[in-house]
């Protein structure tokens, strides 16, 4: 193969490779302009329409389709990370429509041996995932950031709300930044008894996230307000933890 010939292939090739990158890109913008459609119409201050997302069910299988489909080496870092509390929540509103309108919590779904959340159930890249693999497997040990546990959304009253908006790469820092403040300051999230302050049992059962420092974590993100009244007992302060509601966040009629 002469010089002239190889360069050409190699030209050939990279342009493949580039147009097919734009390809798959404008795949992922029309599947958020799906999702962003459906979450604008469907989730409302922090509660989600179910009955809504049923009566479009076939869009958000379409959405579902877009990231199982999805060439995630195409894409960024942050892009990826987007990518999977997208999955998570996509994922998780389906599970629910499996069994809605008969259903009171996500835990209904699971049997005395597996939980819902164990369930292998999740297409994405070839592979069938449960939605347990996306948070312990991939979210939390490869991007290592607390903050998407305000991110991801269990369908469940005590959970951080979903979000109206699909997760962007581009914006993805002041999207988390955006979740994590809204919920650690929603008063419905602490209690601040004397000594005696009270958080989500997200805390408790991620402690290793936040560095077992909750004291230390709610300093960084806390409204002024609550952070002078924390600081001023940080040297007596005993952490709590709230009880979980797992009733379903269904939109009441």
């Amino acid at each position: 193969m002469n010089k002239r010939r190889f360069l050409i292939l190699l030209l050939i090739s990279f342009l493949f490779g580039f147009y097919g990158r734009i390809e798959q890109a404008a795949a992922a913008t029309d599947g958020h302009a799906i999702w962003a459609e459906l979450l604008n119409k469907y989730v409302k201050h922090g509660g989600v329409d179910y009955a809504g997302f049923k009566s479009e069910e076939e869009k958000l299988d379409q959405y579902l389709k877009v990231l199982e489909h999805t060439d995630l080496k195409t894409l960024s870092r942050e892009e990826q990370f987007a990518y999977y509390i997208n999955a998570y929540n996509a994922w998780t509103i389906k599970l629910i429509l499996s069994a809605y309108p008969g259903i009171k919590s996500i835990k209904d779904l699971g049997t005395f041996w597996k939980s819902p959340w164990k369930k292998k159930f999740v297409r994405i890249n070839g592979e069938l995932l449960s939605l347990d693999d996306i948070e312990h497997q991939i979210l939390r040990p490869r991007f290592k950031d607390p903050r998407v546990h305000f991110a991801i959304n269990c369908s469940a009253v005590s959970c951080p709300p979903l979000r109206s908006e699909p997760y962007m790469g581009s914006s993805l820092d002041r999207q988390l930044d955006q979740a994590t403040r809204s919920f650690i300051n929603n008063p419905n999230s602490y209690r601040l008894e004397g000594d005696a302050f009270y958080v989500s049992r997200i805390f408790k059962w991620f402690a290793e996230d936040f560095n077992n420092d909750v004291l230390g974590f709610y300093m960084k993100y806390a409204r002024e307000d609550l952070k002078k009244k924390l600081a001023e007992k940080k040297d007596v302060i005993q952490i709590k933890f709230l009880n979980y509601d797992w009733s379903l966040n269904d939109i009441e009629k």
